[in-house]
């Protein structure tokens, strides 16, 4: 399968490369330099900005399906780099043909709000992330309104442990009673990618949590 990953210079954006690659699937990368990207040769580099649709619709072409793992740094002003950006790779996906996208948000984006646990909750969500999971929500919002075969990935909090494999985590839908704990970036990586051939979770958004 022809891949482009977009965020993928991020910390999970590089789990999901990884993953993929030894899945065989052929993968783009979208980067903004090219020069810090530190891929193996393997990976194909598209230079590009989501904040530039030009650039989108290029890197776009002859593609399968798209991962968008868009991150952010904290900000405590309000902020649309997610939702625009997001707009902008649903649209290069519309005028390329390209069907199949997978976002990934956050716990505390729309209704898993409230399911991170008390202190998440109480005070990082609200004092730290609050603008961040304000424009997730938007975010998801785009991937929702479109008319992709979308889903979106919500992970836990998540940590740079050793891969423990689908066995452990739980993948919810339905958060009635669920407070989400942690989980790996290498599990949240391989869900996704293993997400791509079983195309499961079709217009759902699930949460990622051991």
């Amino acid at each position: 399968m022809n891949l482009l990953v977009i965020g993928a210079t991020g910390p999970l954006g590089r789990e999901i490369v990884s993953s993929a690659l030894a899945a065989k699937h052929n993968v783009k990368a979208l980067v903004r330099d090219p020069a810090k990207a530190g891929f193996p040769g393997t990976v194909k580099l598209a230079h590009g900005d989501v904040r530039h649709s030009g650039s989108l619709s290029e890197a776009m072409r002859g593609q399968d399906a798209v991962i968008c793992s868009l991150g952010s740094k904290i900000s405590f002003k309000p902020m649309t780099l997610l939702s625009d950006g997001t707009r902008n790779v649903v649209d290069a996906m519309r005028g390329a043909g390209v069907r199949r996208l997978i976002c990934v948000t956050g716990i505390g984006a729309g209704d898993s709000k409230g399911h991170g646990g008390f202190f998440y909750d109480r005070v990082i969500q609200p004092l730290i992330l609050n603008e961040v999971y304000k424009d997730k929500t938007r975010q998801e919002t785009v991937v929702r309104n479109s008319e992709l075969e979308w889903t979106i990935v919500r992970p836990a909090q998540l940590v740079n442990e050793a891969a423990k494999g689908a066995e452990a985590y739980r993948v919810l839908s339905d958060l009635t009673g669920v407070t989400a704990s942690k989980i790996a970036r290498k599990d949240v990586a391989a869900f996704i990618v293993d997400l791509l051939v079983k195309q499961g979770h079709l217009r759902e958004a699930v949460l990622l949590t051991y």
